[in-house]
């Protein structure tokens, strides 16, 4: 069960744009400590790990669902970019995150859009860095399209997302909101991106079992036990990778 919210545009044809509204324990959760630096920071460093070129320049960063902003400091500060654009459905992001553009010193951009209609031209940026947004997504197929198409070639998608077995677990859909029915797994979210014209290659692909990526968030490895896996296969919880748009 989860809340959808339609938005009008008439920028976009009056095409009817669909979003799941988090939740207000989401909305605090998100201006955490244990989320910028567990989670956010945490995310930011394994998505550079995986980099082939850790000196590549990108001037210019679209950071897809910047929520609170706390991810255009952190770009900056891992990747010196000239410009960075925020976009975010949600319209009271833009108020959420005032403090931390204050943090930035490059040019800080931000468009109030649906992921699936992005307002920028083609071949316009040199990143895009999509972390915990895309499984909020539920035009998921398009969302992925418009990331080629703004892309420029030769430019990378940093994606790192939650998985279903972790979406459908009863603790997050307790505490948070989602749209259920197009949740995937690792591989799901693989075929997905390399569908749409991306080379992912498996060295750029991670797949960290975190303690709070878990269903019991880490109940029982603290007490020294182990989670049974289903029919003894594990299946993620998370995928962390890099995604390259030929040049």
């Amino acid at each position: 069960m989860y809340f959808a919210v339609k938005i009008m545009d008439n920028k976009q044809d009056s095409q009817s744009l669909y979003w799941v509204k988090e939740s207000l324990f989401g909305i605090w959760f998100l201006s955490t400590y244990t989320w910028i630096q567990r989670v956010l920071r945490r995310a930011i460093k394994d998505l550079v790990r995986l980099m082939p070129d850790k000196n590549k320049k990108y001037n210019t960063i679209l950071d897809i669902g910047y929520g609170h902003g706390h991810s255009l400091w952190l770009l900056e500060e891992y990747f010196h970019p000239e410009k960075i654009i925020g976009l975010d459905v949600d319209p009271e992001s833009k108020v959420r995150t005032k403090e931390n553009i204050k943090k930035c010193t490059c040019k800080v951009e931000l468009i109030e859009s649906d992921a699936a209609y992005i307002d920028l031209a083609d071949n316009s940026v040199d990143m895009i860095f999509c972390h915990q947004t895309f499984h909020h997504l539920i035009h998921q197929d398009k969302a992925i399209k418009e990331f080629y198409r703004v892309l420029k070639p030769g430019g990378d998608l940093l994606f790192a997302e939650s998985c279903r077995r972790y979406i459908h677990s009863f603790i997050i859909k307790l505490l948070f909101r989602h749209p259920m029915s197009v949740q995937k797994t690792d591989l799901e979210y693989i075929a997905l991106i390399e569908d749409a014209g991306f080379i992912v290659k498996p060295e750029s692909v991670s797949r960290p079992f975190l303690w709070w990526s878990l269903p019991d968030l880490g109940l029982l490895s603290y007490f020294g036990l182990k989670q049974k896996e289903i029919e003894g296969q594990r299946e993620e919880t998370m995928v962390n990778l890099i995604a390259h748009k030929p040049a």
